[in-house]
């Protein structure tokens, strides 16, 4: 789908956890979905970690960066923030009322969390 704008990058680059617990695998499923539908574009996380000069710069340009975690660690938004990057806007997979553990993997979960960061987009409020 073209935008048909001068501008065609992304309106945000997501990055999820991609932990191994359930809610972990949920925040990449929710990113890689929000990707195929062009809303935002899915980055590398390891890749800002590991300070990767080319991620950096995307992420550097980037209009907006959302960090999807699974659990209260947050360790997406807290590999953003210590490569330097303080404007992060987050979304919790386990704000959203599922437990990690207990939380199989399933297309309306995923979209629960697909939907809570289109609202960040949006310009609203995560909670």
């Amino acid at each position: 789908a073209c935008s048909c704008q001068e501008n065609s990058g992304p309106p945000a680059l997501v990055y999820p956890c991609s932990g191994s617990a359930d809610v972990g695998e949920i925040a990449d499923h929710a990113a890689r979905r929000l990707d195929a539908e062009d809303k935002a574009w899915m980055s590398c996380l390891a890749g800002i970690g590991g300070r990767v000069s080319g991620l950096m710069a995307s992420a550097a340009a980037a209009p907006m960066l959302i960090a999807v975690d699974g659990c209260p660690h947050d360790c997406a938004t807290k590999t953003l923030q210590l490569a330097g990057f303080a404007q992060v806007k987050s979304v919790r997979v386990t704000d959203l009322g599922f437990k990690k553990g207990q939380t199989p993997v399933s297309g309306p979960v995923v979209q629960a969390v697909v939907q809570r960061v289109e609202k960040l987009l949006a310009g609203k409020p995560a909670s």
